[in-house]
């Protein structure tokens, strides 16, 4: 039997590493085998790529060099950890997949859906993701809980309507993609969020 896909998504400070970790132990706790990797990342080769989007330089890379990069990143990430692991009935929670990619790059950068889109055919073939919980926050208060956490990379430095922009495409992913996304207001206490994301498995693939 296929292990589930299942990705974690939000702006900054929605609080994913957290309930990745949650969601790792309720599995764990019912028999289930998982691993946890994130995007960009995931492989040694991946989280150099990880490094050079995130560090803040002198030169920036343009939107669509961006756009590769995480692309290229993610197309390693498939073939080296995600697909093995589903191979063997192993469940992934990913911090971050491709809606990520959408809402930052299409939705903040303001790239072509259709571009991403072409992308996502190339590289994911039909690997999409069985469940995708999206925190939603605002972002005044995202942001502001990223700042306590130390230094911010290139992206966490972005300015407020860019964050907006993602926020806003990622609820409109989640409105068209009804059957696999799960909006989840990340802004109640950890337990009650841990709570509605173990009811949600529970109810989806835990019977």
């Amino acid at each position: 039997m296929l292990g589930k896909f299942i990705t974690i998504e939000g702006i900054e400070g929605v609080g994913k590493s957290t309930n990745i970790e949650s969601i790792r132990t309720f599995l764990t706790q019912n028999g289930i085998k998982s691993i946890v990797t994130r995007e960009p990342g995931g492989t040694s080769l991946a989280e150099s790529i990880r490094g050079l989007l995130l560090k803040v330089e002198d030169e920036n890379p343009v939107e669509l060099c961006e756009l590769l990069l995480i692309f290229a990143s993610r197309a390693q990430h498939i073939k080296k950890v995600i697909e093995p692991a589903l191979k063997e009935g192993i469940w992934v929670l990913c911090d971050r997949f491709t809606d990520a990619t959408y809402a930052y790059q299409g939705g903040g950068r303001g790239l072509r859906s259709s571009i991403i889109s072409e992308l996502e055919s190339l590289v994911q073939g039909s690997l999409r993701p069985d469940l995708t919980i999206i925190l939603d926050l605002d972002v005044r208060i995202g942001l502001s809980r990223a700042r306590n956490r130390g230094a911010l990379d290139r992206f966490e430095k972005e300015q407020l309507d860019f964050f907006e922009r993602v926020r806003t495409t990622y609820l409109s992913i989640a409105g068209n993609a009804t059957d696999r996304c799960v909006v989840i207001d990340a802004d109640n206490k950890r337990e009650v969020i841990s709570k509605q994301i173990h009811d949600l498995l529970t109810e989806k693939f835990v019977k």
